[in-house]
């Protein structure tokens, strides 16, 4: 029995982006596409978005074009895809602070946002020092922290502290402190909803952006490698992998990396008319499939 139907919806996309900067020590191996997408999960109860990517106006855009992604699609129209609308979306959880995560707050009116509170204080503690230490902000918009803080005047925020077991029933929240930012956390979708899941899935925000960073290119004999963006330690990266693993029994084809361009081999996915993927992770018992199963 599956609770939730799991889709994860492409964006935008960088068509080349180094190796290097996916994988750790990847050096001169070339460039690949980078998907920009947010997963979303839909219950009989509950419509909800792990991250809401970003909106292409002012800094946002900035940051999207100096990173070179093209084709943006807003919300409306790639949700369209599977019969959603933003407006119906009731809750969003932030995987981490970085524009392509966070920046579309705005886009999504009648939502709850759900964020480490180290997440966040951390980045306003960035926002705060000299000019000299502006690499620490290379990936975000601090409008985007700004906004974020508005949420929480409005009750629209829930600040988290640590790990939390069924913020939904069956989703579970996992800090993974100091890492690629200072607070990201991903997230555990226990689909049966057994604490001794036998149907679990990981979203890994960026803790993962291809599956090289679980088995290091060799599954036969396996090995951690981090992502090649970090503010925090690359140990505590490798620490986070293993737990990723584990919270999955230790099977890879459960881990979902929203950046991974090839997670359409791996599961039943169309382009949409945008050429953008729709890539259905799972079906809710009785949920019908967009992707033409």
């Amino acid at each position: 029995m599956a609770t939730y139907s799991i889709w994860v919806l492409e964006y935008a996309y960088i068509p080349e982006m180094p190796l290097s900067a996916l994988v750790h020590g990847e050096h001169n191996k070339g460039t690949c596409k980078l998907p920009y997408g947010y997963t979303l999960l839909k219950s009989d109860q509950h419509t909800i978005l792990i991250d809401c990517g970003h909106d292409n106006a002012a800094y946002g855009k900035v940051l999207a074009d100096n990173s070179g992604v093209v084709n943006w699609q807003p919300p409306h129209v790639v949700m369209a895809e599977i019969g959603v609308k933003p407006e119906e979306i009731t809750d969003v959880i932030i995987t981490h602070a970085h524009f392509d995560h966070m920046g579309g707050l705005a886009l999504f009116p009648n939502a709850k946002f759900y964020i480490q509170e180290r997440e966040l204080s951390r980045w306003i503690w960035a926002m705060s020092l000299d000019r000299r230490f502006r690499w620490l902000m290379k990936a975000a918009d601090p409008g985007d922290i700004i906004r974020c803080v508005e949420l929480a005047r409005d009750g629209r925020l829930v600040s988290i502290s640590g790990d939390m077991e069924d913020v939904f029933p069956g989703v579970d929240l996992r800090l993974a402190s100091d890492t690629h930012t200072a607070g990201s956390q991903y997230v555990v979708i226990r689909n049966d909803g057994r604490r001794d899941s036998e149907d679990s899935w990981v979203i890994t925000g960026d803790l993962v952006y291809r599956m090289e960073n679980l088995h290091g290119g060799t599954p036969e004999d396996p090995y951690y490698r981090p992502v090649g963006m970090g503010v925090g330690s690359q140990t505590n990266m490798v620490l986070a992998l293993h737990d990723i693993v584990e919270a999955v029994g230790g099977d890879w084809n459960r881990v979902i990396p929203p950046h991974e361009a090839r997670l359409p081999e791996r599961f039943p996915s169309r382009l949409s008319d945008k050429g953008l993927q729709i890539i259905e992770v799972a079906l809710a018992d009785g949920a019908a499939s967009y992707v033409g199963r």
